[in-house]
Protein backbone atom coordinates (compact mmCIF):
# COMPACT_ATOMS: atom_id res chain seq x y z
CA UNK A 1 0.00 0.00 0.00
CA UNK A 2 1.35 3.46 -0.93
CA UNK A 3 2.52 5.58 2.08
CA UNK A 4 3.04 9.35 2.11
CA UNK A 5 6.72 10.43 2.66
CA UNK A 6 7.83 11.54 6.17
CA UNK A 7 8.53 15.21 6.79
CA UNK A 8 12.08 16.41 6.23
CA UNK A 9 12.69 17.27 9.93
CA UNK A 10 11.92 13.71 10.95
CA UNK A 11 14.34 12.35 8.40
CA UNK A 12 17.43 14.05 9.93
CA UNK A 13 19.62 11.30 11.33
CA UNK A 14 20.31 11.22 15.07
CA UNK A 15 24.02 11.58 14.35
CA UNK A 16 23.47 14.98 12.76
CA UNK A 17 21.50 16.19 15.81
CA UNK A 18 24.31 15.04 18.10
CA UNK A 19 26.90 16.93 16.03
CA UNK A 20 24.92 20.17 16.26
CA UNK A 21 24.58 19.77 20.05
CA UNK A 22 28.32 19.26 20.53
CA UNK A 23 29.11 22.31 18.39
CA UNK A 24 26.71 24.39 20.50
CA UNK A 25 28.35 23.25 23.76
CA UNK A 26 31.83 23.98 22.44
CA UNK A 27 30.78 27.44 21.29
CA UNK A 28 29.24 28.57 24.62
CA UNK A 29 31.15 26.57 27.25
CA UNK A 30 33.80 29.28 27.61
CA UNK A 31 31.06 31.81 28.48
CA UNK A 32 29.94 29.79 31.52
CA UNK A 33 33.52 29.07 32.46
CA UNK A 34 34.40 32.76 32.46
CA UNK A 35 31.30 33.59 34.50
CA UNK A 36 32.28 31.01 37.13
CA UNK A 37 35.80 32.38 37.29
CA UNK A 38 34.49 35.93 37.72
CA UNK A 39 32.30 34.83 40.64
CA UNK A 40 35.25 33.11 42.32
CA UNK A 41 37.38 36.21 41.83
CA UNK A 42 34.70 38.40 43.38
CA UNK A 43 34.48 36.11 46.39
CA UNK A 44 38.25 36.17 46.82
CA UNK A 45 38.36 39.95 46.50
CA UNK A 46 35.54 40.36 49.06
CA UNK A 47 37.28 37.99 51.46
CA UNK A 48 40.50 39.94 51.13
CA UNK A 49 38.76 43.25 51.78
CA UNK A 50 37.03 41.79 54.86
CA UNK A 51 40.35 40.52 56.19
CA UNK A 52 41.88 43.99 55.89
CA UNK A 53 39.14 45.45 58.13
CA UNK A 54 38.85 42.33 60.32
CA UNK A 55 38.82 42.72 64.11
CA UNK A 56 39.59 39.52 65.92
CA UNK A 57 37.18 38.90 68.76
CA UNK A 58 38.14 36.75 71.72
CA UNK A 59 35.50 34.37 73.04
CA UNK A 60 37.69 33.78 76.11
CA UNK A 61 37.07 37.43 77.05
CA UNK A 62 33.36 37.13 76.43
CA UNK A 63 33.57 39.35 73.32
CA UNK A 64 30.30 38.71 71.51
CA UNK A 65 28.88 41.74 69.71
CA UNK A 66 25.10 42.07 69.55
CA UNK A 67 24.19 42.98 65.96
CA UNK A 68 20.41 42.54 65.76
CA UNK A 69 19.00 46.08 65.43
CA UNK A 70 15.56 45.05 66.63
CA UNK A 71 16.99 43.61 69.85
CA UNK A 72 19.20 46.66 70.39
CA UNK A 73 16.19 48.95 70.02
CA UNK A 74 14.19 46.82 72.45
CA UNK A 75 16.92 46.96 75.10
CA UNK A 76 17.05 50.76 74.90
CA UNK A 77 13.27 50.99 75.00
CA UNK A 78 12.94 48.67 78.02
CA UNK A 79 15.65 50.63 79.86
CA UNK A 80 13.36 53.69 80.02
CA UNK A 81 16.21 56.15 79.56
CA UNK A 82 15.26 59.76 80.31
CA UNK A 83 16.75 62.75 78.44
CA UNK A 84 18.36 63.83 81.74
CA UNK A 85 19.96 60.43 82.49
CA UNK A 86 23.63 59.52 82.57
CA UNK A 87 23.98 55.89 81.53
CA UNK A 88 26.80 53.56 82.52
CA UNK A 89 27.62 51.02 79.81
CA UNK A 90 30.11 48.27 80.59
CA UNK A 91 31.79 46.56 77.65
CA UNK A 92 30.45 48.74 74.79
CA UNK A 93 32.56 46.92 72.21
CA UNK A 94 32.36 48.66 68.85
CA UNK A 95 29.38 50.76 69.88
CA UNK A 96 26.26 49.04 68.52
CA UNK A 97 24.33 49.69 71.73
CA UNK A 98 26.25 52.85 72.61
CA UNK A 99 25.12 54.78 69.55
CA UNK A 100 21.47 54.07 70.36
CA UNK A 101 21.94 55.11 73.99
CA UNK A 102 23.58 58.38 72.93
CA UNK A 103 20.45 59.26 70.97
CA UNK A 104 18.22 59.19 74.05
CA UNK A 105 20.49 59.87 77.07
CA UNK A 106 22.10 63.05 78.29
CA UNK A 107 25.47 61.33 78.67
CA UNK A 108 27.01 57.85 78.40
CA UNK A 109 29.96 56.56 80.42
CA UNK A 110 31.45 53.64 78.50
CA UNK A 111 33.98 51.39 80.25
CA UNK A 112 35.98 49.23 77.83
CA UNK A 113 39.23 47.35 78.45
CA UNK A 114 40.09 46.63 74.78
CA UNK A 115 41.86 49.54 73.05
CA UNK A 116 41.03 48.14 69.61
CA UNK A 117 37.34 48.36 70.42
CA UNK A 118 37.74 51.92 71.68
CA UNK A 119 39.32 53.06 68.41
CA UNK A 120 36.34 51.81 66.44
CA UNK A 121 33.89 53.14 69.04
CA UNK A 122 35.40 56.64 68.97
CA UNK A 123 35.39 56.66 65.17
CA UNK A 124 31.71 55.69 64.96
CA UNK A 125 30.69 58.20 67.65
CA UNK A 126 32.60 60.98 65.88
CA UNK A 127 30.90 60.14 62.59
CA UNK A 128 27.52 60.45 64.30
CA UNK A 129 28.46 63.85 65.77
CA UNK A 130 27.74 62.74 69.36
CA UNK A 131 31.25 62.74 70.80
CA UNK A 132 30.31 65.52 73.27
CA UNK A 133 27.86 63.14 74.98
CA UNK A 134 30.24 60.30 75.82
CA UNK A 135 33.08 59.58 78.24
CA UNK A 136 35.15 56.52 77.36
CA UNK A 137 37.17 54.86 80.13
CA UNK A 138 39.88 52.43 79.02
CA UNK A 139 40.06 50.28 82.17
CA UNK A 140 39.05 46.94 83.62
CA UNK A 141 35.47 47.36 84.84
CA UNK A 142 36.15 45.19 87.89
CA UNK A 143 38.95 47.53 88.99
CA UNK A 144 37.22 50.81 88.19
CA UNK A 145 35.17 52.92 90.57
CA UNK A 146 31.81 53.93 89.11
CA UNK A 147 30.05 57.13 90.11
CA UNK A 148 27.64 59.74 88.85
CA UNK A 149 25.24 57.61 86.79
CA UNK A 150 21.49 57.01 86.87
CA UNK A 151 21.15 53.75 84.92
CA UNK A 152 23.21 50.78 83.86
CA UNK A 153 22.57 49.38 80.38
CA UNK A 154 25.04 46.76 79.21
CA UNK A 155 25.81 43.60 77.31
CA UNK A 156 27.98 42.18 80.08
CA UNK A 157 30.86 39.88 79.10
CA UNK A 158 29.87 36.38 80.21
CA UNK A 159 33.13 35.69 82.03
CA UNK A 160 32.68 38.57 84.52
CA UNK A 161 28.91 38.47 85.04
CA UNK A 162 28.97 37.36 88.69
CA UNK A 163 31.72 39.65 90.08
CA UNK A 164 30.48 42.62 88.08
CA UNK A 165 26.93 42.16 89.34
CA UNK A 166 28.27 41.98 92.90
CA UNK A 167 30.24 45.19 92.31
CA UNK A 168 27.13 47.00 91.11
CA UNK A 169 24.68 45.72 93.74
CA UNK A 170 26.94 45.73 96.79
CA UNK A 171 29.05 48.75 95.92
CA UNK A 172 28.64 52.35 97.07
CA UNK A 173 27.04 53.72 93.90
CA UNK A 174 23.29 54.17 93.74
CA UNK A 175 21.27 53.89 90.52
CA UNK A 176 17.66 53.54 89.41
CA UNK A 177 17.91 50.28 87.50
CA UNK A 178 20.25 48.03 85.51
CA UNK A 179 19.17 46.49 82.22
CA UNK A 180 21.62 43.67 81.56
CA UNK A 181 22.14 41.18 78.76
CA UNK A 182 23.37 37.98 80.39
CA UNK A 183 23.98 34.36 79.55
CA UNK A 184 20.57 32.67 79.64
CA UNK A 185 21.58 30.08 82.24
CA UNK A 186 22.97 32.78 84.54
CA UNK A 187 19.82 34.88 84.12
CA UNK A 188 17.63 31.86 84.89
CA UNK A 189 19.46 31.30 88.19
CA UNK A 190 19.11 34.99 88.96
CA UNK A 191 15.34 34.81 88.44
CA UNK A 192 14.80 31.49 90.28
CA UNK A 193 12.34 31.23 93.16
CA UNK A 194 12.21 28.85 96.16
CA UNK A 195 11.48 25.31 95.00
CA UNK A 196 12.89 25.87 91.49
CA UNK A 197 15.76 23.59 90.47
CA UNK A 198 17.86 26.70 89.69
CA UNK A 199 17.22 28.35 93.06
CA UNK A 200 20.54 28.88 94.82
CA UNK A 201 22.76 31.28 96.71
CA UNK A 202 23.01 33.64 93.73
CA UNK A 203 19.26 34.29 93.69
CA UNK A 204 19.06 34.53 97.49
CA UNK A 205 21.85 37.09 97.80
CA UNK A 206 20.68 39.26 94.91
CA UNK A 207 17.05 39.28 96.07
CA UNK A 208 18.13 40.59 99.48
CA UNK A 209 19.13 43.90 97.89
CA UNK A 210 17.23 44.05 94.59
CA UNK A 211 14.18 42.97 92.61
CA UNK A 212 14.86 41.16 89.33
CA UNK A 213 12.48 41.13 86.35
CA UNK A 214 12.69 39.13 83.12
CA UNK A 215 12.63 41.22 79.92
CA UNK A 216 13.25 38.91 76.94
CA UNK A 217 15.35 36.10 75.50
CA UNK A 218 17.95 36.76 72.79
CA UNK A 219 19.08 34.12 70.32
CA UNK A 220 22.78 33.28 70.03
CA UNK A 221 22.43 33.91 66.29
CA UNK A 222 22.08 37.63 67.03
CA UNK A 223 25.75 37.84 68.08
CA UNK A 224 29.09 37.98 66.29
CA UNK A 225 30.88 35.68 66.85
CA UNK A 226 28.03 33.32 67.66
CA UNK A 227 28.30 32.06 71.28
CA UNK A 228 27.43 28.50 72.25
CA UNK A 229 24.36 29.49 74.26
CA UNK A 230 21.42 31.89 74.11
CA UNK A 231 21.13 35.02 76.24
CA UNK A 232 18.44 36.81 78.25
CA UNK A 233 17.80 40.41 79.19
CA UNK A 234 16.89 41.13 82.81
CA UNK A 235 16.15 44.36 84.62
CA UNK A 236 17.36 44.84 88.17
CA UNK A 237 15.88 47.39 90.58
CA UNK A 238 17.99 48.05 93.73
CA UNK A 239 15.88 48.20 96.89
CA UNK A 240 15.68 51.48 98.78
CA UNK A 241 15.52 49.67 102.09
CA UNK A 242 17.60 46.50 102.52
CA UNK A 243 16.11 44.33 105.32
CA UNK A 244 19.52 43.21 106.66
CA UNK A 245 22.43 45.65 106.64
CA UNK A 246 25.38 43.39 107.46
CA UNK A 247 26.01 41.93 104.00
CA UNK A 248 29.16 40.08 105.09
CA UNK A 249 27.22 38.24 107.79
CA UNK A 250 24.38 37.47 105.36
CA UNK A 251 26.84 36.18 102.75
CA UNK A 252 28.57 33.88 105.25
CA UNK A 253 25.20 32.60 106.49
CA UNK A 254 23.85 31.78 103.01
CA UNK A 255 27.16 30.14 102.10
CA UNK A 256 26.70 27.78 105.07
CA UNK A 257 23.08 27.03 104.21
CA UNK A 258 23.51 26.56 100.46
CA UNK A 259 26.68 24.47 100.48
CA UNK A 260 24.23 21.60 100.08
CA UNK A 261 20.95 23.33 99.44
CA UNK A 262 18.80 20.16 99.43
CA UNK A 263 20.08 18.96 102.78
CA UNK A 264 18.01 19.73 105.88
CA UNK A 265 19.31 22.54 108.05
CA UNK A 266 19.42 20.17 111.00
CA UNK A 267 21.80 17.86 109.14
CA UNK A 268 23.95 20.77 107.96
CA UNK A 269 24.42 22.26 111.39
CA UNK A 270 25.18 18.90 113.02
CA UNK A 271 28.41 18.54 111.06
CA UNK A 272 31.44 18.60 113.30
CA UNK A 273 33.42 20.98 111.10
CA UNK A 274 30.61 23.54 111.04
CA UNK A 275 30.03 23.31 114.80
CA UNK A 276 33.74 23.86 115.43
CA UNK A 277 33.85 26.89 113.12
CA UNK A 278 30.86 28.53 114.75
CA UNK A 279 32.07 27.69 118.25
CA UNK A 280 35.37 29.42 117.52
CA UNK A 281 33.56 32.53 116.29
CA UNK A 282 31.24 32.35 119.29
CA UNK A 283 34.23 32.57 121.62
CA UNK A 284 35.91 35.25 119.54
CA UNK A 285 39.08 33.23 119.04
CA UNK A 286 41.60 33.77 116.27
CA UNK A 287 42.18 30.98 113.77
CA UNK A 288 45.43 29.79 115.39
CA UNK A 289 44.35 29.97 119.05
CA UNK A 290 44.81 26.73 120.89
CA UNK A 291 42.07 25.21 122.98
CA UNK A 292 43.20 23.79 126.35
CA UNK A 293 40.14 22.19 127.91
CA UNK A 294 41.55 19.22 129.85
CA UNK A 295 45.19 20.26 129.99
CA UNK A 296 45.95 18.71 126.58
CA UNK A 297 46.25 21.74 124.33
CA UNK A 298 45.11 21.34 120.75
CA UNK A 299 44.16 23.58 117.86
CA UNK A 300 40.55 22.90 116.91
CA UNK A 301 41.20 24.29 113.42
CA UNK A 302 43.96 21.73 112.83
CA UNK A 303 41.83 18.72 113.64
CA UNK A 304 41.12 16.51 110.65
CA UNK A 305 37.35 16.46 110.40
CA UNK A 306 35.00 15.38 107.69
CA UNK A 307 32.34 17.71 106.35
CA UNK A 308 29.87 14.84 106.72
CA UNK A 309 30.82 13.84 110.27
CA UNK A 310 27.90 14.24 112.66
CA UNK A 311 28.43 15.71 116.12
CA UNK A 312 26.32 12.91 117.59
CA UNK A 313 29.08 10.45 116.64
CA UNK A 314 31.92 12.43 118.21
CA UNK A 315 33.67 11.42 121.37
CA UNK A 316 35.99 13.51 123.50
CA UNK A 317 34.33 16.85 122.84
CA UNK A 318 34.53 19.14 125.87
CA UNK A 319 31.41 20.35 127.57
CA UNK A 320 31.64 23.78 125.93
CA UNK A 321 31.45 22.46 122.36
CA UNK A 322 28.74 19.97 123.25
CA UNK A 323 26.62 22.65 124.88
CA UNK A 324 27.18 24.94 121.91
CA UNK A 325 25.95 22.24 119.52
CA UNK A 326 22.81 21.93 121.65
CA UNK A 327 22.42 25.71 121.46
CA UNK A 328 22.49 25.59 117.65
CA UNK A 329 19.90 22.82 117.51
CA UNK A 330 17.69 24.70 119.98
CA UNK A 331 17.70 27.73 117.65
CA UNK A 332 16.66 25.57 114.69
CA UNK A 333 13.91 23.85 116.64
CA UNK A 334 12.54 27.09 118.08
CA UNK A 335 11.68 28.36 114.62
CA UNK A 336 10.74 24.99 113.17
CA UNK A 337 13.75 25.01 110.82
CA UNK A 338 15.41 21.72 111.76
CA UNK A 339 13.74 19.69 108.99
CA UNK A 340 13.54 22.45 106.41
CA UNK A 341 15.74 22.67 103.31
CA UNK A 342 17.36 25.93 102.07
CA UNK A 343 16.23 25.21 98.50
CA UNK A 344 12.62 25.65 99.63
CA UNK A 345 13.02 28.75 101.83
CA UNK A 346 12.32 32.33 100.68
CA UNK A 347 14.46 35.22 101.89
CA UNK A 348 11.95 36.14 104.57
CA UNK A 349 12.36 32.74 106.27
CA UNK A 350 16.15 32.73 105.88
CA UNK A 351 16.34 36.22 107.33
CA UNK A 352 14.15 35.16 110.26
CA UNK A 353 16.51 32.26 111.00
CA UNK A 354 19.61 34.45 110.81
CA UNK A 355 18.12 36.98 113.21
CA UNK A 356 17.33 34.20 115.73
CA UNK A 357 20.92 32.94 115.44
CA UNK A 358 22.29 36.46 116.00
CA UNK A 359 20.02 37.01 119.00
CA UNK A 360 21.49 33.82 120.50
CA UNK A 361 24.99 35.23 119.96
CA UNK A 362 25.78 32.95 117.03
CA UNK A 363 27.42 34.63 114.04
CA UNK A 364 28.76 33.32 110.75
CA UNK A 365 31.18 35.93 109.41
CA UNK A 366 34.78 35.74 110.54
CA UNK A 367 36.09 39.29 110.62
CA UNK A 368 39.67 37.99 110.69
CA UNK A 369 39.23 36.68 107.16
CA UNK A 370 38.80 38.70 103.95
CA UNK A 371 35.34 39.42 102.59
CA UNK A 372 33.88 36.62 100.50
CA UNK A 373 34.86 37.53 96.93
CA UNK A 374 32.46 34.91 95.59
CA UNK A 375 29.38 36.47 97.16
CA UNK A 376 27.26 35.70 94.10
CA UNK A 377 28.29 32.12 93.46
CA UNK A 378 25.88 29.19 93.41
Amino acid sequence: MFKSPKSLSLCIPRLVIRQHFLQFCEKYSHVYKNKREDEENDKFKKKKEDQEDYLQLYKSRGQHLLTNQRVLDSIVQKSHVKPTDTVLEIGPGTGNLTLKLLEVAKHVIAVEIDKRMIEILNKRVAESGLEHKITVINKDALKTEFSGFDLVVANIPYNISSPLLAKLLFGVSTFRSATLLLQKEFARRLLANPGDSDYNRLAVNVKLVADVKFVMDVSKRDFVPCPKVDSSVVKIYPKDDVPYKDLDEWGAFTKTCFTKKNKTLGATFKQKKKVMELYKLFNGRESNEEKCGDGNCRNVEDEEVSDEEDCDELSGLDTGVSNFKDKIMAVLKSGGFEDKRPSKLPNTELLKLLLVFNQAGIYFYDQARPTDVEFLTN
